[in-house]
């Protein structure tokens, strides 16, 4: 995650834009996100519903941003 995290700062430090750079931002955010719902919030015991809950809206969260950056293009 420190990996994924120091991306993301280089990203934005060098001044890197466009759609690609916001879909990999996005991709790296999904992915901070299942591990600490993962491990963090300790979901991998409990029921199937409660997963889906939190990773649903996690996938809701970043498809919504996605697609209000690629309509405002």
């Amino acid at each position: 995650m420190l990996l994924l995290t120091l991306s993301t700062y280089g990203l934005g430090k060098l001044g890197f834009s466009g759609l690609g750079v916001v879909l990999f931002l996005l991709m790296t955010a999904f992915i901070k996100g299942f591990f600490i719902i993962h491990d963090f919030m300790e979901l991998r015991g409990v029921s199937l519903l409660w997963r889906i809950i939190m990773y649903g809206w996690l996938g809701i969260i970043c498809l919504a941003i996605a697609i209000t950056y690629i309509i405002s293009l």
